[in-house]
C-alpha cells in the first residue's frame, strides 16, 4: 500500500496528484515512487496541457471550437478542456477506439468522429476540418508550444514533493509529457535523471533519440496506444536528445505485468501506456536510490482488462 509523501498547493485549474511509495514493490535501498496522475480529471496527465494550452489560446481571441486528433486521452482532455472554457470540441480518432476512451470523450460533451485507420490519419483529419473555418483551433499535442508548460508542472511537483528524487520513469508517445516534465525537474535539480519509455513495438522515437534524426516506422501495433507514434518530429527528436538521459523499450508482456502488479500489490488502475514506466523500472532493476514512476492513465480498455485479470488469476494459483 501508500505511503503519501508531502503535498502542493493547489495551481490554477488542477491540484496536485499524490506522490506515493510503492511500498509492495520497493525495496532496501531502492525505492519507487508513484506519480499518480491517473487522478486528474479524465483519468490522464492529458489535461495538464490541454487545460493550459486552451487558456492560453482562447485569450488572443477568435475561438469558437476546439479541435484535436488522439487515440483518447488527448482528446478527452480537450474536450474538458473545451467544457471548462465554454468552447464547442470536435475530437478525431481512429477507427475502433478504445471504447472507455471514447466513451469518456462522449459524456464530456464533445463530439467525435471516427476516422482513419491509425493516428496519423486522425491527424491528417483533423487539421483538414480545423483549416476549413478561422475559428477553430487544433490542439496538436505533438506540435503545440504550449502543452509542455502545462506538463512541466509535473517535474516541478515531484521536486518539491520528494527533494531526493534520483530519477524519473517517464513515457514517451509524442514526446509532450517527457519535454515538459524533463526541463522543469532538470532546472530544478540538474543531476535528476529522466528515463524515457517506449513500447518495443513502437519504437520510432526510441531510434530517433538514438540515431539523432527522426526515424519513421510506418507501424505503431501496440497495445500501448497512449505509445503508439510512427511519425516523429524534428524538433522534438532535438529536444528529448538534450533532455533526456536513456530510453527502455518494454514488451506488450512486460506492460501487462506491470498493470497486474500495480493493480493488486499497489491498488492503483493503469493503462498500458500508464504502467509502461512501472514496467522499465522493473525491467531494468534501477540502478537509482529513489526513482519515480509516472503512472499517466488509468482508461483501460476492457479486453485489456481481462488479460490483466487472467495474469492475476495464475500467478495466485501458482
Amino acid at each position: 500500500m501508500f505511503e503519501q509523501t508531502g503535498r502542493l498547493m493547489p495551481d490554477h485549474h488542477l491540484g496536485p496528484t499524490r506522490l506515493v511509495r510503492a511500498a509492495a514493490l520497493s525495496a532496501s535501498g531502492r525505492d519507487l515512487y508513484l506519480k499518480l496522475e491517473s487522478e486528474l480529471p479524465t483519468g490522464s496527465f492529458k489535461v495538464r496541457g490541454a487545460v493550459h494550452s486552451l487558456s492560453v489560446n482562447l485569450a488572443k481571441g477568435g475561438i469558437r471550437e476546439a479541435v484535436a486528433a488522439s487515440t483518447g486521452n488527448h482528446g478527452a482532455a480537450v474536450a474538458y478542456a473545451a467544457g471548462l472554457r465554454r468552447v464547442a470540441a470536435t475530437i478525431f480518432l481512429p477507427t475502433n477506439p478504445n471504447l472507455v476512451k471514447a466513451a469518456r470523450i462522449r459524456e464530456l460533451g464533445a463530439r467525435l468522429i471516427e476516422t482513419g485507420a491509425d493516428l496519423s490519419a486522425a491527424i491528417d483529419a483533423a487539421r483538414e476540418w480545423a483549416a476549413s473555418r478561422d475559428d477553430r483551433f487544433f490542439l496538436h499535442d505533438a506540435e503545440d508550444p504550449d502543452i509542455p508548460a502545462g506538463t512541466a508542472t509535473i517535474g516541478r511537483e515531484i521536486v518539491s514533493q520528494l527533494p531526493s528524487v534520483e530519477a524519473i520513469y517517464v513515457p514517451m508517445g509524442d514526446t509532450a509529457l517527457i519535454r515538459g516534465v524533463a526541463s522543469a525537474a532538470k532546472q530544478l535539480r540538474p543531476s535528476i535523471a529522466i528515463i524515457g519509455v517506449v513500447a518495443e513495438q513502437a519504437p520510432a522515437y526510441y531510434l530517433s533519440w538514438q540515431q539523432g534524426a527522426t526515424v519513421e516506422t510506418g507501424a505503431a501495433n501496440t497495445i500501448a496506444d497512449g505509445l503508439a507514434v510512427s511519425r516523429p518530429l524534428a524538433p522534438n527528436v532535438a529536444a528529448i536528445r538534450e533532455l533526456v538521459n536513456d530510453v527502455e523499450a518494454v514488451s506488450e508482456q512486460e506492460m501487462l505485468a506491470a498493470i497486474a502488479l500495480l493493480h493488486e500489490h499497489e491498488h492503483v488502475t493503469a493503462e498500458p501506456a500508464g504502467a509502461a514506466a512501472t514496467a522499465a523500472w522493473l525491467k531494468r532493476g534501477d540502478p537509482y536510490g529513489t526513482s519515480v514512476a509516472l503512472v499517466t492513465g488509468a482508461n483501460i480498455a476492457p479486453d485489456v482488462m481481462e488479460i490483466v485479470r487472467t495474469l492475476e488469476v495464475r500467478r495466485r494459483s501458482r
